[in-house]
């Protein structure tokens, strides 16, 4: 229980990266060309804000395809740290939380697709963080139910509007006991 939890995004498929590589690398590669016209060659304004154009254009594309999120949680001091992480550099600050309530998962129809199952950290009473967002209603399931046993704190089921329940994580322990056995 003294290791922090991290709830993470799936990695990025593989072929994503030549993506990412190619968005960057057009990125560099219009900025260097902007550096060679502006400080050599000294061109127009115009000619300049078109290479700042695209370079602002591709850089998130390339950023996209490279980015990963993260969940942080440090148990023993009580706090979180949400991350977007691009390699090994992580971008994020802690936030503390006082005291744990429960965890929830929502179904939200209005969302995409790929996000409608909702893992929410209840703390201070009615102060909730979005920790996981999904499509598969088990996956989140699951990660609630890990976090809500770290914690030692309820788990509450809301997929079903105006018919919220929560569960009995000790039935739920037996059933997955006996589909093991």
């Amino acid at each position: 229980m003294d290791s922090p939890i991290i709830i993470s995004e799936r990695n990025r498929p593989f072929w994503q990266i030549p993506i990412a590589a190619l968005f960057l690398t057009a990125t560099f590669t219009i900025l260097c060309a902007f550096i060679l016209q502006f400080f050599i060659y000294n061109e127009t304004i115009s000619y300049i804000a078109r290479f700042v154009y695209y370079t602002l254009y591709l850089l998130p594309f390339g950023l996209g395809f490279c980015t990963q999120k993260r969940i942080h949680i440090d148990i023993k001091n009580s706090r979180f740290r949400p991350t977007v992480e691009i390699g090994n550099f992580k971008f994020g600050k802690w936030k503390t939380i006082r005291n744990y309530d429960y965890v929830s998962v929502f179904y939200d129809p209005s969302k995409q697709v790929s996000d409608q199952f909702e893992v929410n950290l209840w703390f201070d009473r009615n102060k909730h963080f979005e920790l996981y967002a999904r499509n598969n209603f088990e996956d989140a399931m699951l990660i609630a139910y890990n976090l809500s046993e770290e914690l030692k704190i309820d788990l509450l089921d809301a997929t079903i509007k105006n018919d919220y329940s929560w569960i009995d994580k000790e039935e739920l322990k037996q059933k997955a006991n006996e589909q093991t056995s």
